[in-house]
């Protein structure tokens, strides 16, 4: 199989379903930044020492390949039997939150991104995730989307920016405080 199809070349894609839609489709650009999340998930995994959190990444890599190819697919038209996101997705980042919670300190102030490249990292990861969110957030509003993958990205933010601070805690890093000019 050859990775060049020439398919695209016109500026149009298809859905899983088969159906062609340009590439600057709304849902289009919903899964590509999906797909720019699990990079930079895994851009964080390369730099993380702790097989606890190597390993929590991965699910979380694998869970975002099947949102992607839920968003890839053709809502009116697939025939595809894809896995689906379910509620324990959910309930699996709220868990691991709350156990980063119990070892970090109160968060008492908005804090400024950085102080070591893996918490910089964690922090691009975020924005991208809320890029991701807002993308999804944008093609619901004309075609049906699973409301589960807009939670699962609202809560996958969270848990990216807990484990920012968890980085920096461990890594002995002091978290810098947003400050008005």
């Amino acid at each position: 199989m050859k990775i060049y199809t020439k398919t695209g070349d016109t500026g149009e894609t298809s859905l899983i379903g088969g159906r062609r839609i340009s590439k600057s489709n709304v849902r289009i650009d919903a899964y590509g930044t999906v797909d720019e999340l699990n990079s930079c998930i895994g851009l964080v995994r390369d730099h993380v020492g702790q097989a606890h959190e190597k390993e929590i990444l991965k699910k979380i890599q694998n869970t975002l390949f099947v949102m992607g190819a839920l968003l890839a697919e053709d809502p009116l038209k697939s025939f595809e039997k894809l896995p689906k996101l379910n509620q324990t997705d959910i309930v699996f980042l709220e868990k691991e939150i709350d156990k980063m919670d119990e070892i970090l300190p109160a968060l008492k102030e908005f804090i400024l991104p950085g102080g070591h490249p893996l918490v910089s990292y964690c922090h691009v990861a975020r924005s991208v995730c809320r890029r991701a969110e807002r993308r999804c957030v944008d093609l619901a509003s004309s075609e049906p989307v699973d409301k589960i993958i807009i939670i699962y990205l609202n809560r996958l933010s969270d848990y990216l920016f807990t484990l920012a601070r968890k980085f920096g805690h461990d890594l002995g890093i002091k978290e810098t405080g947003w400050t008005k000019l």
